[in-house]
């Protein structure tokens, strides 16, 4: 079994009882069996303002909004792993997760020190293969930027229910993922 991980999961899904949740709920029982501690954020219940450009934070201060991401930026900073959870609204991530990853910008260096490791967890209800071309290049650019350490992705295709997704090989793929780490 490899360390002990402090692993953060950001759940960008406003459905609480969705398929995203369901790949959630896999990845931490897998996660958590295999020693680690997870950590899950409901970004979409938080008090999260947009990033306003202000620049005010000088890339690595204090936001201006004094709102959750300072929760979620001191559980980050003190985390191995972060793992990015959402459905999939118009070939991207939703709203409210994109509006977390755009108030990295406040702590961008202390995130790129960090070191941590990442991972995708995400469902469609299309199953075409390119469902999830511009989700993964948009997940695969973040990582490279902020030198997070891909450990992997479970693309849910087909998932427009929960009964889809229950019935699919994705919540075994999210317990293999977090049974892996």
């Amino acid at each position: 079994m490899s360390e002990k991980m402090k692993i953060v999961i950001l759940m960008g899904s406003p459905n609480r009882k969705g398929s995203t949740n369901i790949l959630v709920e896999n990845f931490v029982k897998g996660a958590e069996e295999a020693g680690h501690y997870c950590d899950v954020i409901d970004v979409c219940q938080a008090d999260i303002h947009p990033c306003i450009g202000c620049v005010a934070c000088g890339y690595e201060g204090p936001c201006v909004h004094k709102d959750d991401v300072e929760m979620i930026r001191k559980k980050l900073l003190t985390s191995d792993m972060v793992v990015f959870a959402t459905p999939l609204y118009y070939y991207g991530m939703t709203a409210q997760l994109k509006t977390v990853v755009d108030r990295f910008c406040a702590y961008n260096s202390s995130l790129n020190s960090g070191h941590l490791k990442s991972a995708l967890l995400t469902v469609a209800w299309n199953a075409d293969d390119w469902t999830f071309e511009a989700l993964v290049s948009h997940y695969k650019t973040l990582v490279r930027y902020i030198h997070f350490e891909d450990k992997g992705m479970v693309l849910g295709y087909g998932c427009g229910s929960p009964g889809m997704t229950e019935r699919s090989r994705y919540p075994k793929d999210a317990y293999q993922l977090g049974r892996s780490l």
